[in-house]
């Protein structure tokens, strides 16, 4: 699949780490390293602008060595952009870690990741289908 993209920044296009990678790497496109304090989140841009696919979506998900590291993380998991939406593509980073942490110009701040999705319309029924599972929900089979 071809995505159109205007990299208004100064960084690399998004590129996949290895074959079977199913996310690409974006970088944070700053003049100036930004200090991410404990608890703090931040807005970071890329310089990235996209247009997908009518049916697509970018989803932004956290890098794995970020968040194990150093607590830092994608706030909103996973971010969606949209077919339509024609912005800079943004990340929205959070420090949940009790220290700093510096983003330097360049460096890898999470990932895209390129899914399908479907429409779906609603229809209203009286009642739904019985299943073994019927409302459990949230730990409801317990801990093994």
């Amino acid at each position: 699949m071809k995505i159109k993209v205007v990299n208004r920044g100064h960084q690399q296009l998004p590129e996949y780490a290895t074959e079977q990678s199913a996310g690409m790497d974006l970088r944070a496109n700053i003049d100036e390293a930004i200090t991410l304090h404990p608890m703090e989140r931040r807005l970071i841009p890329t310089g990235l602008y996209i247009a997908l696919p009518a049916g697509y979506e970018a989803q932004v998900r956290p890098r794995s060595g970020l968040a194990l590291k150093h607590g830092i993380t994608v706030l909103n998991t996973p971010g969606t952009i949209d077919a339509d939406y024609r912005g800079e593509v943004k990340v929205l980073l959070v420090n949940f870690s009790t220290e700093d942490f510096i983003i330097n110009d360049g460096e890898r701040i999470a990932q895209m990741v390129i899914a399908r999705h479907e429409h779906a319309t609603f229809e209203v029924v009286d009642e739904l289908d019985a299943t073994e599972r019927g409302a459990g929900g949230y730990g409801h089979t317990g801990v093994k």
